[in-house]
């Protein structure tokens, strides 16, 4: 669906740990001006410390964490600015939490085989999420729905080359002003 050039566009840049969530998103705002916020950053720090301790999360921790992502969604959209975010939102449910009330949201599915994230996850540095919640990780993945807003992006090449291919996968749901 074609979009007014005055609608904000919210750019959810979800997947499991280590597919590229930051790198590309990072890309995106680069290439678009837009507002920004990591998703890890709006974690309660309990739920940074049980998945420091290799404790996966359950849903009563990630329902707080989504409606803190939710609500700064709804910031963005009051101010009129269009915006990216990082979120794993592996499950639908999580996913229609975070559209509910919040039309401008689009979401970018990030595609990697589990080899090639398991091999980011062990390389990362510095980072509280361990690589043994993976697995984890993509048992609870439930991949798009057709009926969703958003695309699957293949995360083959580098971040730049993983964002171009997002913008033009998105096409005609982006604001026509979007820097390039």
């Amino acid at each position: 669906m074609r979009q007014s050039a005055s609608m904000t566009v919210t750019l959810v840049v979800m997947g499991v740990s280590g597919v590229g969530k930051s790198s590309v998103a990072a890309e995106l705002v680069r290439r678009t001006g837009w507002a920004f916020v990591e998703g890890d950053d709006l974690h309660p720090e309990s739920n940074r410390a049980k998945m420091a301790a290799g404790i996966p999360l359950d849903d009563d921790d990630r329902w707080p964490w989504l409606r803190r992502v939710a609500a700064w969604i709804g910031e963005q959209e009051a101010a009129d600015r269009s915006a990216v975010v990082t979120c794993s939102a592996l499950k639908r449910s999580y996913r229609e939490l975070l559209q509910e009330g919040h039309p401008s949201v689009r979401f970018v599915h990030l595609l990697a085989p589990p080899e090639l994230i398991a091999a980011r996850v062990t390389a990362r540095m510095d980072h509280y999420m361990p690589p043994s919640l993976l697995d984890s990780q993509l048992a609870a993945l439930e991949p798009l729905g057709p009926d969703e807003p958003g695309i699957g992006v293949d995360t083959t090449g580098d971040a730049a080359a993983v964002a171009e291919r997002a913008l033009q996968q998105l096409g005609g749901d982006m604001p026509e002003d979007r820097a390039r």
